[in-house]
C-alpha cells in the first residue's frame, strides 16, 4: 500500500533549499525576467479577512510581483488587526513566483524567542571554515544528481568537533553574539556521539531569535529522530514544535511540520494530541495552501489528527477533495491540554514525546 509519506517525497521541497525571488530578500534577477505572481498562500489570519491582506498588498495571480518586500509588509501591516506580516517568494512555478503572506494578529498566537545573547563565545578553531564548506556542499547538492561529497568531509569535521571540543560547541550554542556562529553550532551539535545528551541544546536553540538558528536545530533534531539506533527514548518537545507551527516565520512552519509527519509515520498519538490541542488552526491553513508541495505535509498531519487511515489521507487528497478530511479533523472536539498557548518560551513544562515504538 503506497503511504502518504511516500507520496510527500516527490511534492515537498527542503525549506533550505528554497529560492527567495522577492526583491529585498535576495538578489533579485533581472527586471525583465521576473515572474509574475502565481500561487498565493496566506497563514495566520484569523479574524483579519483574506481580501482585506491581499487589497492592502495589491497582490493577485498573474500579477506582477511586488518591487519591494519591506514595502509590501509595511503595507499589510496597515491594515485593522495586523500586528506583524511576513512575505516571501519561492520561485517559481509555470513562470510564476509561489507568494507566502504570513500575519501575526494582534491577539492572535504569538511564538516568543528568546532575546538576543551578547556573550564572547568562540567557535573551536576551523569550526566555521567547515561550515561554511557544508553550506556550499548543500548548495551544489542542490544543483546536481548525487550527493556532494564535501559534504562527508565536511561532517567528518562536525564529528571531531562535538566530540573533542563538545563544551566550546555548546558555549557557541548559547552564548555567541553572531547568529551565524550559533547557527554553525546548531549544526555541529547534532553530531555529538551521545545523542541524548544534546537533546536539552538542540530544545534551547529553537527559542533562538535568529531563524537560521532555529531552522539547523530543527535540522539536527530531524537527523536524530530519523537515525533509527541510536534516538530510542530521546525526548521531542512537542510543544515548543505546535509553537514552531504557529510562527510567522515561513521556514519554522515548514521545517516544524516536515519533522512532525516523521515523529508521527509510525503511528504514534502522543504529537497529534497536543497539535490537536495546541495548532490544529495553523495546520488547517497550512493544508489548504493552494502551493500543493507546501500543503502536502500540514495535510497529512490533518489527516493523522482525524483518524484517517493512511490510505485514505491518500485517496481525499488525490481525488482533490482535501476538505473532507480537514472538516472531519475541525469537527472534533479539543482535547484539554495545560499550557497549551503557544510562547511560553521553555519556561513552564511542556509536552515531550519520545522517540521508538508505541
Amino acid at each position: 500500500m503506497k503511504r502518504a509519506s511516500q507520496l510527500r517525497k516527490g511534492l515537498f521541497c527542503a525549506a533550505g533549499l528554497l529560492t527567495a525571488v522577492l526583491p529585498g530578500t535576495a538578489q533579485p534577477p533581472a527586471a525583465a525576467q521576473l515572474p509574475h505572481v502565481g500561487e498565493i498562500n496566506l497563514y495566520g489570519l484569523r479574524k483579519v479577512p483574506a481580501n482585506s491582506v491581499l487589497q492592502a498588498g495589491k497582490l493577485r495571480s498573474g500579477g506582477p510581483l511586488p518591487q519591494s518586500k519591506g514595502d509590501l509588509e509595511e503595507a499589510i501591516e496597515q491594515v485593522p488587526g495586523v500586528l506583524h506580516a511576513r512575505v516571501q517568494a519561492i520561485c517559481c512555478q509555470d513562470q510564476g513566483a509561489m507568494i507566502f503572506v504570513g500575519i501575526e494578529e494582534q491577539d492572535g498566537p504569538h511564538v516568543e524567542f528568546r532575546s538576543q545573547p551578547s556573550g564572547a563565545a568562540t567557535a573551536p578553531p576551523g569550526m566555521m571554515q567547515a561550515y561554511q564548506q557544508f553550506l556550499d556542499g548543500l548548495r551544489r547538492s542542490g544543483s546536481q544528481p548525487d550527493r556532494d561529497l564535501g559534504l562527508n568531509e565536511s561532517e567528518n569535521k562536525f564529528t571531531s568537533f562535538a566530540t573533542a571540543n563538545l563544551d566550546l560547541v555548546r558555549d557557541a550554542l548559547y552564548n555567541g553574539a553572531e547568529p551565524e556562529l550559533r547557527a554553525a553550532a546548531a549544526i555541529v551539535i547534532g553530531y555529538a556521539p551521545k545523542k541524548n545528551e544534546i537533546m536539552p541544546d538542540l530544545q534551547y536553540a529553537l527559542r533562538d531569535p535568529d531563524e537560521s538558528v532555529r531552522s539547523n536545530a530543527l535540522r539536527s533534531l530531524h537527523a536524530l529522530v530519523k537515525t533509527d539506533s541510536s534516538t530510542q527514548g530521546i525526548s521531542v518537545p512537542l510543544g515548543t514544535l505546535a509553537d514552531l507551527v504557529q510562527s510567522l516565520v515561513l521556514s519554522d512552519r515548514l521545517q516544524a511540520a516536515d519533522l512532525l509527519v516523521t515523529l508521527t509515520d509510525g503511528g504514534n498519538r502522543e504529537p497529534l494530541t497536543v497539535l490537536r490541542a495546541r495548532a490544529l488552526p495553523a495546520l488547517v491553513e497550512m493544508a489548504r495552501w493552494e502551493s500543493l508541495q507546501y500543503a502536502i505535509r500540514p495535510y497529512i498531519l490533518v489527516g493523522r489528527i482525524a483518524g484517517f487511515s493512511e490510505q485514505d489521507i491518500i485517496k481525499w487528497w488525490s481525488s482533490g477533495e482535501r476538505e473532507h478530511v480537514i472538516q472531519k479533523a475541525l469537527a472534533l472536539p479539543r482535547p484539554v491540554q495545560g499550557n497549551n498557548a503557544p510562547g511560553n518560551n521553555g519556561r513552564g513544562k511542556q509536552p515531550a514525546g519520545s522517540i521508538g515504538p508505541r
